[in-house]
Order: C-alpha cells, then sequence, then structure tokens
C-alpha cells in the first residue's frame, strides 16, 4: 500500500512528537510517497524553528540526517492542476500539492493538519488517521 504523507506526519516521527507511534504503525509495510515540495516544506519547517529559537543547527542537521533516512518516494504533480485546487479552495500550494497527489495517483493522505483533513475529504481523498 502506498500513502502520500505530509510534512507534518514527518516532521511528529522525527522529533519524537506524540503522535510518532501511531504513524509509525500505521506506516508500517507501507511505502510513502509524496509530491517533491515536500522536500523543500521540511527545510522550511526547521527554519521556522529557528526563527523562533526553539532549534539549534546541530540539532536540525541531526534532524536532517533521519529525514534523508526516511524512504520517501517523490512524485511529479503538475502545477498547473495543483493551482486550480488551491484557487477553488482558497489552500497554500504547499497543501494543494499533496491534495493534488492524493488525487492523482489515487492514494490515501496521512497528514496531522486537521484543515487539510477537511479539504481532503471535500475532494474525496481518504485520509488515514493519526490519533496518539
Amino acid at each position: 500500500m502506498e500513502i502520500v504523507v505530509d510534512t507534518s506526519a514527518i516532521i511528529a516521527v522525527i522529533a519524537d512528537e506524540p503522535e510518532r507511534s501511531a504513524i509509525l504503525t500505521l506506516t508500517r509495510g507501507a511505502d510513502l510517497v509524496a509530491p517533491r515540495s515536500v522536500f523543500w516544506e521540511v527545510g522550511n519547517a526547521f527554519s521556522a524553528m529557528f526563527k523562533r529559537n526553539r532549534a539549534e543547527l546541530k540539532d536540525v542537521l541531526k534532524a536532517i540526517e533521519i529525514f534523508k533516512s526516511i524512504p520517501i518516494r517523490f512524485l511529479e504533480v503538475e502545477l498547473e492542476d495543483s493551482l486550480v485546487l488551491a484557487a477553488a479552495l482558497k489552500i497554500y500550494a504547499y497543501d494543494a500539492y499533496l491534495l493534488q497527489c492524493a488525487l492523482k495517483y489515487k492514494l490515501p493522505l496521512m497528514t496531522l493538519d486537521k484543515e487539510l483533513i477537511g479539504y481532503a475529504l471535500q475532494k474525496g481523498v481518504k485520509v488515514i488517521q493519526v490519533t496518539p
């Protein structure tokens, strides 16, 4: 089984957040996929931690090594289709790329983002719910 995974789930695993165990259980034996944007979004999440003084560079570099060890296959999504979706739902492009990936490849989505869950369900995307 393939699962589209978003940055919130990836960061939860890397940062050992309360959802980590549930995410690992739900993804055991699954192939993780994501739009290419997730690679850059992970970097953005860590840079936000710097901005808020919540992380030091040495810790982030360790976290990036963990991220790079997670087997995620990055898939292509069309920019135009993603932006049409973003415009229709009034959402950020990063969220639209995830939804478009799930829609295009007919795959379930794993996210901790409650708003994104709502948009996914609205568009008929199966969501894998994570509860700590």
